[in-house]
């Protein structure tokens, strides 16, 4: 883990835990309970638990193509290839048909990722037995090239929900993890980057929010631009990370996770002045948004903590909004960090919740 930012790996679980709410089952309670010392371990106890439990209920399949020189008629004929095979006298059929296969884009992303994990020194003995019991049933599975795969076009039905949040820690794994040696071998980085976290922090806060309040209105929507002509095509859209809203008072979070939450020059440390204007910018379009009504709308920029001396918490008055700046230590035991957000939502709405 890197030493600039620290954060329990216990925390990281239950922001996992926010994040894929399928981890709140039964099957992770032993994962919940159990203390890591390596994000590694954590990553591979939740797939091992994930994958046993599919395991039980079946590894999807699709149908998947296939073509064939066979002796006898199976699925369609194709014509090019079996008058191919006539020409050169041979007495067999060229099939065209479609079979129910566990060798989906799905399980090879699972087996890719498990030996990715496999490969890692730092994942404990036990975590890599269990991996490997459960890739005894992955032997017909093919495995992929990691950056080969456009994670966007994967695709969710009925059939394979149950996959959606171990292909998501897959997605963790590989794209923040993953790094290339010189000689093109695979192997995985000390710890997942300030990107892919972000993220992490951002679905974390969200998830937390509209769980714990639902009298609030919990979203990450879009903001207006407040125009007097009414002509923004070239305008970039302005996409929030949280808002809270209830009735006319609403807060606007954007969720920072840096390595650093100050800039320093000429060693002052001053706020990263484009989240200050950004978040600025949010509340002020907002604002206008409501037009004569009467409303309240406040922004905050929320940083995960860093091991720096200087931590932000201030509040500003910009223009009639409050503007706020605070710290999320994700290195403190779980329920100060919960009652710490919780403070967050009764300073913004008070007696409204």
């Amino acid at each position: 883990m890197t030493k600039d930012k620290s954060i329990l790996i216990k925390n990281i679980y239950y922001m996992l835990s926010y994040a894929f709410q399928t981890l709140n089952q039964e099957t992770f309670d032993d994962v919940a309970v159990e203390p890591f010392e390596e994000i590694y371990d954590l990553f591979a106890a939740i797939l091992s638990k994930g994958i046993g439990r599919q395991l039980k209920q079946g590894l999807y399949r699709e149908y998947i193509s296939f073509r064939e020189e066979l002796p006898v008629m199976h699925g369609k004929i194709n014509m090019p290839g079996t008058i191919k095979n006539r020409l050169a006298h041979e007495r067999i059929l060229t099939c065209d048909y479609d079979e129910l296969s566990e060798n989906n884009q799905l399980n090879q992303i699972l087996k890719t990722t498990v030996l990715l994990l496999l490969q890692n020194s730092m994942v404990k003995a036990k975590f890599k037995d269990d991996l490997k019991k459960k890739m005894l049933y992955f032997g017909g599975v093919d495995t992929l090239e990691p950056k080969s795969i456009k994670w966007a076009d994967i695709r969710f039905t009925r059939n394979n929900q149950t996959y959606r949040m171990l292909i998501s820690i897959c997605r963790l794994i590989m794209e923040g993890m993953l790094i290339t040696t010189d000689r093109g071998n695979y192997r995985l980085a000390s710890f997942v980057d300030e990107q892919r976290m972000c993220r992490l922090y951002e679905k974390f806060i969200l998830e937390y929010y509209t769980k714990h309040f639902p009298m609030l209105t919990v979203s990450a929507s879009r903001i207006p631009w407040s125009l007097d002509d009414g002509i923004g095509t070239l305008l970039p859209v302005m996409q929030s990370d949280i808002q809270l809203q209830k009735g006319n008072t609403v807060l606007i979070i954007d969720a920072k996770y840096y390595s650093h939450t100050t800039q320093v020059q000429y060693d002052r440390h001053t706020l990263h002045s484009n989240n200050l204007y950004q978040i600025f910018t949010y509340v002020k379009n907002r604002h206008y948004g409501f037009g004569d009504e009467p409303h309240r709308v406040s922004g905050m920029l929320l940083y995960a903590r860093t091991g720096e001396e200087i931590q932000p918490d201030s509040t500003f008055r910009m223009h009639g909004s409050q503007i706020s700046v605070k710290t999320l230590d994700l290195n403190r035991p779980f329920p100060e960090i919960a009652k710490q957000m919780d403070r967050i939502v009764e300073e913004q709405f008070g007696n409204m919740i």
